[in-house]
């Protein structure tokens, strides 16, 4: 089982003037931090400038594999957090077409063009703050895989897994996480059928092996709105949902924040 630090990251108190900046989230690998009280700050994650909304909202993560410290820069000065190391599970998935574990050369070209594609809209850093509300579970289901569990597919070791995964029937409906905006609607090689949507400041929720997509790229979408249906395109053994949380080009585990 994933073992996760108890301690959530306590608030960062200011010296004057007297304004508190607090976040909610566990400093810990694959962990999402949302923040308020920054209003007029600058603030720096590890050197790289963080977008703070006019109202003083701003966010970051910490990857699978994040070291054990990281630095908040607040107006120039460091402030220093520990990272809590996390322990990570290892599942081994059989039956997969060998073309899907070692695909030929002109499905990796297209692995490749679709990665780029994925790649450009998770960079997406809209001033949207969709991000701050509580993440609602997109569907209900047996929980058939975890974030960070190192994956071997027929036996053979590959990258680790970056999103949690819900089974269920073929069509069953799939809720927007999030308010936010369709960044992308399209079919992968691997992932199948898939949505992206960009909930502001670099966060992004991802749906994929899909059936049906409901909603289209362009699209704002309310919390809690049917988007798409479950599926089972792409690679997979069965039908469930893939999904994934990021912030820009890091996966984190959505997991933890899941409420509703």
């Amino acid at each position: 089982m994933i073992r996760r630090a108890a301690l959530a990251l306590p608030a960062l108190l200011l010296a004057a003037p007297a304004r508190a900046l607090s976040w909610r989230g566990r400093a810990e690998q694959g962990g999402l931090l949302r923040g308020e009280g920054a209003a007029g700050r600058r603030l720096a994650l590890d050197g790289a400038a963080l977008r703070v909304s006019p109202g003083g909202l701003f966010v970051f993560g910490f990857g699978r594999d994040h070291g054990p410290r990281a630095s908040l820069s607040v107006d120039g000065a460091p402030r220093a957090i520990e990272v809590a190391r996390r322990s990570w599970e290892v599942q081994h998935i059989t039956g997969l077409p060998p073309a899907q574990v070692t695909p030929d050369a002109a499905t990796l070209a297209r692995i490749r063009a679709e990665r780029e594609r994925l790649s450009a809209v998770r960079a997406i850093d809209s001033a949207a703050t969709h991000f701050a509300a509580p993440l609602l579970w997109p569907a209900r289901g047996r929980i058939s895989g975890v974030f960070g569990s190192q994956r071997v597919l027929n036996g053979e070791p590959r990258q680790p897994h970056y999103g949690l995964d819900i089974a269920g029937p073929v069509g069953t409906p799939i809720a927007a996480a999030l308010p936010g905006r369709v960044t992308l609607a399209a079919e992968f090689v691997f992932f199948g059928k898939l949505l992206v949507l960009d909930h502001g400041h670099g966060v992004n929720t991802l749906y994929a092996h899909l059936s049906r997509i409901l909603a289209r790229e362009g699209q704002e979408v309310a919390q809690g709105a049917v988007i798409a249906e479950m599926g089972a395109t792409g690679r997979v053994t069965g039908p469930h949902l893939h999904f994934s949380l990021s912030w820009f080009r890091t996966w984190l585990d959505p997991q933890p924040l899941l409420e509703g």
